[in-house]
């Protein structure tokens, strides 16, 4: 006779972790940062109250938690096509640039979600750390292909110029990808991408647009 009764089946700890992360993004998105509950997160989660307090010291551990998982997939996102570009640094650069500029990464949902943290960024001395690293995540890998762009022109920079030209980049992404998840319809396709990488050559003094074509 077969035992037909369902047998429990423990999680990995990182699974339930996340989880309850992938909660607490989905209730910030729909309804706002002060949606976010312990109670609202554990029934979205379908886990008790215990299991947020096993896993989270608290529920603003568990908020910042879900704010760099946010920030850092973005990142991740961007990456991903330079990374994946064997060639010339400048085609690295463009593709990073292209990527940060065009959907999954600009998306009004993925704006709104960290429109919706930027309450607790100003007030939460916890949560201006977690921006702080997430924002140096992704400026040091844009440094750092600027660095190889210079290199490789026969450019080389100082570590402080370098610093510059990092936040100025930084500075155009970040606008054009505020406005693209916000007025996505506002822009053709191609439209920011594009005017991504003519801005960001003309901070470095050179032309990008024949790598951004190839990518």
């Amino acid at each position: 006779m077969s035992d037909n009764t369902p047998k429990f089946k423990r999680e990995p700890a990182e699974h339930r972790r996340e989880a309850l992360i992938n909660a607490t993004l989905s209730l910030i998105a729909e309804k706002g940062v002060q949606a976010a509950t312990v109670r609202a997160i554990a029934a979205r989660a379908d886990v008790s109250q215990g299991m947020i307090r096993h896993h989270f010291s608290s529920k603003e551990e568990l908020i910042t938690a879900a704010y760099e998982h946010h920030m850092d997939r973005l990142t991740d996102l961007t990456s991903a096509s330079a990374d994946a570009d064997s060639g010339a640094a400048a085609a690295q650069l463009a593709a990073f640039v292209v990527a940060s500029l065009t959907p999954p990464v600009v998306d009004a949902g993925s704006v709104s979600l960290w429109a919706g943290f930027l309450t607790k960024v100003h007030d939460d001395q916890q949560m201006r750390d977690s921006h702080e690293r997430t924002y140096y995540n992704f400026r040091n890998r844009l440094e750092a292909l600027i660095a190889a762009v210079l290199e490789e022109a026969g450019q080389p920079a100082t570590p402080q110029q370098l610093r510059y030209l990092a936040i100025a980049c930084n500075a155009v992404i970040d606008g054009l990808w505020l406005e693209g998840g916000i007025l996505s319809g506002a822009f053709a396709p191609d439209e920011l991408p594009e005017i991504g990488i003519r801005s960001v050559g003309a901070i470095l003094g050179m032309d990008l647009t024949k790598a951004g074509q190839q990518t």
